[in-house]
């Protein structure tokens, strides 16, 4: 399968496979007034499988959006079919308003404006809990 390279955008790699979607989905690409492309299953050395998503302009998109879903991605920047910038993504510290409290007493389920805020406890297993009622995310 042949999918064309970008001329100016950026390219998410190292995506673990079966996640390229969820990170489409929480990104909001599907409104963007570019080319999206979402490669799953693509074979990968150091993965097995992976997915990878390329966008076809140079967008500001949320890092902690994918370093939540997938910690270990990588960001290629590419400008004039050079790649000019390459970071790895990181876990973030704290997420606000990318994943929604399931604690149906958490004051976040009764005051609807009220952003939801989480901060990551245990970064070894990924745990992030509720700024207001404790409750963990995984």
């Amino acid at each position: 399968m042949n999918i064309d390279s970008i001329k100016n955008g950026i390219v998410i790699d190292h995506i673990e496979a079966k996640k390229g979607m969820e990170i489409y989905e929480a990104l909001k690409l599907k409104d963007l007034d570019c080319s999206v492309a979402i490669i799953t299953n693509a074979k990968s050395k150091k993965m097995g499988r992976k997915d990878i998503i390329k966008i076809d302009k140079d967008v500001e998109i949320n890092m902690n959006v994918i370093g939540f879903i997938e910690p270990n991605a990588t960001i290629n920047i590419v400008k004039d079919d050079k790649l000019v910038n390459k970071y790895k993504v990181e876990l973030p510290e704290k997420i606000v308003n990318i994943a929604k409290c399931q604690n149906p007493r958490c004051i976040t389920s009764i005051e609807k404006d009220l952003d939801q805020i989480f901060t990551l406890t245990d970064k070894e297993n990924q745990i992030y809990r509720c700024k207001y009622c404790e409750m963990s995310l995984k």
